[in-house]
């Protein structure tokens, strides 16, 4: 399963060097493209943040698995923010993602930067390690989400 993991994720970030003009062919196939990942990243981060919270057993393993996903899809979602996507599809991406994009940019990398302290921190094999990168990590997706996602 590891493999197949680690196979997708490194076709996914393969992928993400092609022109975002190739990758999607409407608006509304970007904005799918971006949910997508988003979702798939939620989910394995939510598995990593039931073992913080102790709502499930910790497992060291399976802690850096799910944090090597989340980490491989966190580099996606970006490239699918482009012009024209803000009134395509079903979104729930502010108007500030566009009118301020440097500061939705800033949060991204802040993101970004955070999920690759979550990675080291379950190489650890640490509970105490996984819980604050946990928060850590789950502050800046609170943050994005307050600021540049509709409810």
């Amino acid at each position: 399963m590891k493999k197949l993991i680690v196979m997708t994720a490194a076709w996914l970030l393969c992928s993400m060097t092609l022109p975002v003009s190739a990758q999607f062919a409407k608006a509304e196939d970007a904005v799918k493209y971006r949910q997508s990942a988003l979702f798939v990243m939620g989910q394995h981060f939510g598995r990593l943040a039931a073992m913080a919270q102790g709502k499930i057993p910790y497992d060291a393993k399976a802690a850096a698995d799910n944090a090597a996903v989340v980490e491989a899809m966190s580099k996606l979602p970006w490239a699918a923010f482009g012009e024209g996507t803000d009134m395509a599809g079903n979104t729930k991406a502010k108007p500030e993602v566009w009118s301020d994009n440097a500061k939705f940019k800033e949060a991204a990398d802040k993101m970004m930067a955070e999920v690759g302290k979550l990675n080291a921190a379950t190489k650890t094999g640490k509970l105490d390690d996984l819980k604050a990168a946990v928060g850590a990590t789950g502050g800046t997706c609170k943050n994005c989400h307050d600021n540049f996602r509709n409810k």
